[in-house]
């Protein structure tokens, strides 16, 4: 990370720049979306043409990435940059994209904003995201087997039913609020359980229907293996690169980090350029197709540094003996 005192935005860029790289675009959007449509529909053809061992393993891999990236652009649209049209991202993100993986796009956004605004410090309520690391390799390992094992999957499920029902505080975090009761019958939360699940409820009927449909019932086990093992591992990996073991504080420079994403990293845990994350900090406004030029930017004026890999982020926050994180 560059060592350089922190500087304003207006000393990074012009007005011309800034204006440049928070031009949005609806094209660009509804490309996103059908590619991560058209690869998850791509893996279900060849598994239904070729059910080998092998090729489980390989769209369990693909699906859990595009899973992935279903979530960011979700993300995206919460931001309100992956479209340029407002419905767009407010109402068919939600349902393309949020749906699909369980989240509310409006409940995020109310949780995602806090997070940039509060990213470094006590307040941020994606901290526990972070905060177990550095942890032993051990501990790493072992997270990375409940990931794939399902029992990640398995539990992040069950929090959005209870989140769903009103029990407990809507996060993506780690971190568990019950909420209190406050004279609430079984009738409430089953009121709040059908508002908050019917669309994540939807989806998965309409995906088995399709299926079904097409002759194939039984590929609806490749989703729900791939987001019950893949989707959580990539999830992790993404979440430890962007945060963990960055420095405290309110500066977006150092409270955040970009990483370097190849082919592989670009097809599981870093798509649509979630790399850049300094960037996305610095400017949550940039769509995501501009942020390669936004890091060059940066990189040109001395702001940043040359950002390292994947493997490098795991070296980093994986330590040989103890550590913080069980």
């Amino acid at each position: 990370m560059s060592t350089a005192p922190r500087r304003k935005l207006s000393e990074l860029f012009s007005r011309d720049d800034i204006a440049a790289l928070t031009a949005r675009s609806d094209w660009a959007g509804a490309r996103a979306v059908l590619f991560t449509w058209g690869v998850i529909a791509l893996c279900f053809a060849l598994l239904a043409w070729q059910p080998h061992p092998l090729m489980w393993l390989a769209v369990l891999v693909v699906l859990g990435g595009r899973q992935l990236s279903l979530a960011i652009l979700m993300h995206d649209a919460a931001h309100g940059t992956l479209f340029q049209r407002r419905w767009l991202n407010e109402v068919l993100a939600d349902y393309l994209c949020g749906s699909p993986v369980g989240v509310d796009i409006q409940r995020y956004k109310r949780h995602h904003l806090v997070h940039h605004g509060k990213t470094g410090t006590g307040e941020d309520p994606d901290r526990s995201l972070s905060a177990p690391f550095p942890a032993t390799r051990a501990s790493l390992a072992r997270k990375f087997l409940r990931d794939l094992s399902g029992v990640s999957g398995l539990k992040r499920e069950y929090g959005l039913l209870l989140m769903n029902l009103g029990l407990l505080r809507w996060t993506v975090a780690s971190d568990v609020q019950w909420l209190p009761r406050q004279g609430r019958r079984w009738r409430d939360y089953a009121r709040d359980g059908v508002r908050n699940s019917w669309k994540y409820l939807a989806f998965h009927a309409l995906l088995l229907g399709l299926l079904a449909a097409a002759g194939h019932a039984w590929l609806y086990q490749a989703w729900l293996g791939a987001y019950l093992s893949t989707y959580s591992l990539f999830m992790r990996i993404r979440s430890m690169a962007e945060h963990a073991c960055t420095a405290p504080g309110s500066d977006m420079l150092r409270n955040t980090r970009t990483t370097r994403a190849g082919l592989l990293a670009r097809a599981t845990v870093a798509p649509l350029r979630v790399n850049f994350h300094i960037e996305h900090h610095l400017m949550p406004a940039v769509p995501y197709h501009r942020l390669p030029a936004m890091h060059a930017m940066l990189r040109a004026r001395g702001a940043v540094d040359a950002p390292p890999g994947y493997l490098d982020v795991l070296r980093l926050v994986s330590t040989p003996g103890r550590a913080a994180g069980a």
